[in-house]
């Protein structure tokens, strides 16, 4: 009896902020332009679903948004999110047989249950379980990674668990290790840290990658993971991780949302980063408006103590208000219907972040990003078009030109 081949799949697990949503955008831009066939899952453990806005935003899934499928407000890794996993991927693969599948994981998520239960699964077969380390932060959290061992031999001898245990666990799961943001690092630096990192995992390829540079051909050579080398991990593991999984945000983790219509004054945005970001809000992303650039969607992304603005796009609103957008009044009016949904003071304008961290620092963090929003005073200066002090960086990424 002829039985078809079984679905490749790739799972990008790391720490928050590691960089796998770069490496999931790559890989689907050349998977568009090789042709390549691909579903794609995103899980954020975010109700606000960053990750998947971003991933949605592609190319290849505006083209095709039924290879397409979404988890947020819970982690892979916990009984909820298994169970959307299972319903997602077995959606996706109802009327189509794609070449490859790509799973991005919430960076809390850890790889035991999704090892457990891929290895279940008579559709797909997984054939990469990649750990994405961000090598700034074991630089400035873990000495270079010398202290992460120390660290997790303290938790285990004091019974206790945290992002440490998540982040040794992550790289003991991984068919492959990539160190990300290693550009940043001085020299030798990224070999320093991959001699303490790789001895966690040593039998595991070590790479660097930079922008998700990895290219999409190399999956397709992978073999299957290998569960029994794993076996006894697991079994080890999984009395320790039974409340983990009852939780959609563990390790003491707290999911923080603001939402708001107005602007932040950049001056004290500046300040307030420079002051409040503490080494446990690991992880701030979503989309704003500074009150100096109101032509510009921007994107926040913030992983440990590094912070980057990219332009995610244009307001429709600043589109209507340039006299000089060269469209027609045809155009004009349907921007405007566009515009007239959203209920907030400056059109389409607006600004929806998630902080995620540890409990003990998010609130702080989170109110202190609140009060740099403009009171009702600065509102009236910006609408007299008062200029506002911006210590930015005036060169800003810009990673999608229109804002759809």
């Amino acid at each position: 009896m002829h039985t078809s081949p079984k679905i490749r799949v790739v799972i990008l697990n790391g720490f928050l902020g590691s960089g796998k949503t770069t490496l999931f955008r790559s890989l689907l831009s050349q998977a568009l332009n090789k042709g390549i066939s691909v579903c794609a899952i995103v899980n954020d453990m975010s109700a606000l679903d960053i990750d998947g806005e971003l991933i949605s935003n592609t190319e290849m899934v505006e083209e095709n948004e039924s290879i397409f499928a979404s988890i947020p407000a819970c982690v892979l890794s916990s009984e909820k999110g298994i169970g959307a996993l299972n319903d997602a991927l077995n959606g996706l693969l109802a009327n189509q047989t794609p070449e490859l599948v790509i799973i991005e994981t919430s960076g809390s998520t850890h790889p035991l249950p999704l090892v457990e239960y891929l290895q279940r699964q008579s559709q797909v077969t997984l054939i990469g379980l990649f750990a994405l380390v961000d090598s700034l932060m074991l630089a400035h959290d873990y000495d270079y990674g010398q202290n992460l061992i120390s660290r997790m031999q303290q938790n285990m001898a004091q019974g206790q668990r945290d992002t440490t245990n998540l982040l040794v666990e992550q790289i003991l799961f991984c068919s492959h290790l990539f160190f990300t943001k290693a550009d940043r690092l001085g020299e030798g630096k990224l070999e320093e840290i991959a001699a303490s990192i790789q001895s966690i995992n040593p039998s595991v390829p070590a790479h660097s990658v930079r922008f998700g540079n990895l290219p999409i051909e190399s999956l397709f050579a992978l073999p299957e993971y290998d569960y029994f080398k794993v076996a006894q991990l697991v079994k080890e593991l999984k009395p320790l991780l039974a409340s983990e999984t009852q939780h959609q945000q563990p390790y003491n983790l707290v999911t923080r949302v603001i939402q708001d219509d107005r602007p932040f004054h950049p001056q004290r945005l500046w300040t307030v980063c420079r002051q409040y970001l503490g080494d446990k809000v690991y992880r701030s992303k979503g989309f704003f408006w500074l009150a100096s650039r109101g032509g510009h969607a921007l994107l926040w992304n913030q992983a440990a103590g590094d912070i980057n603005l990219e332009i995610n796009g244009t307001w429709r609103s600043s589109v209507i208000e340039d006299p000089n957008n060269g469209l027609t009044q045809i155009e004009i009016e349907d921007l405007k219907q566009k515009v007239a949904q959203y209920s907030g003071r400056f059109g389409d304008r607006h600004c929806d972040l998630t902080v995620i961290g540890d409990k003990t620092q998010v609130d702080e963090f989170t109110n202190a990003l609140k009060s740099c929003f403009l009171t009702d005073a600065e509102i009236q200066q910006w609408f007299a078009g008062q200029p506002f002090e911006d210590p930015w960086p005036k060169n800003i990424m810009i990673v999608k030109h229109s804002k759809s």
